[in-house]
């Protein structure tokens, strides 16, 4: 069902549209950077979906680097990118702007590279990820033992109400 709501997602006249970004390898690079900030949360850099927050939602987020996706239309991904899909976890994203819509046309050159993704590629863009606070903060605090400093002592705020 979840496949039949994302294949009629897109009208005919957008899964005709072509892809006016040319495939390079500055492209892929803005892509991949994009991608590891705002799509891996759900999908995983690689693609796969196999994060917590795209195995929870229902439907779980796509494997995009499977046939199911891969054979879909350069303007069918591009719609979906830009409008979401009704019903399920995946938010529209365009915002109306041409910086927008070439940004989401980026991005399905890259969605066209995920199954070549390489090891290298994944390393970079785990660096790329959005962080929390806490992975920050440790960050840092191994940034500053592995340059020799001190520890600081770190306190718990206390909260009254």
């Amino acid at each position: 069902m979840a496949r039949r709501a994302r294949a009629m997602a897109a009208p005919a006249d957008a899964k005709a549209r072509t892809n006016p970004v040319s495939n390079s390898p500055e492209v892929l690079a803005e892509a991949r950077a994009h991608w590891a900030d705002h799509c891996a949360g759900c999908h995983a850099n690689n693609g796969s979906g196999d994060t917590e927050m795209g195995k929870r939602m229902y439907p779980p987020a796509p494997d995009m680097r499977q046939a199911d996706t891969q054979q879909m239309t350069d303007g069918e991904l591009f719609f979906i990118i830009q409008n979401g899909i009704r019903m399920t976890g995946m938010p529209a994203w365009g915002g109306g702007s041409g910086h927008d819509e070439e940004d989401s046309w980026k991005l399905v050159r890259f969605i066209r590279h995920l199954p070549q993704v390489t090891a290298e590629e994944e390393h970079e863009m785990q660096s790329l990820n959005p962080k929390s606070p806490d992975e920050i903060q440790e960050e840092q605090e191994e940034k500053e033992f592995l340059n020799g400093e001190e520890p600081h002592e770190h306190t718990e705020h206390e909260h009254h109400h």
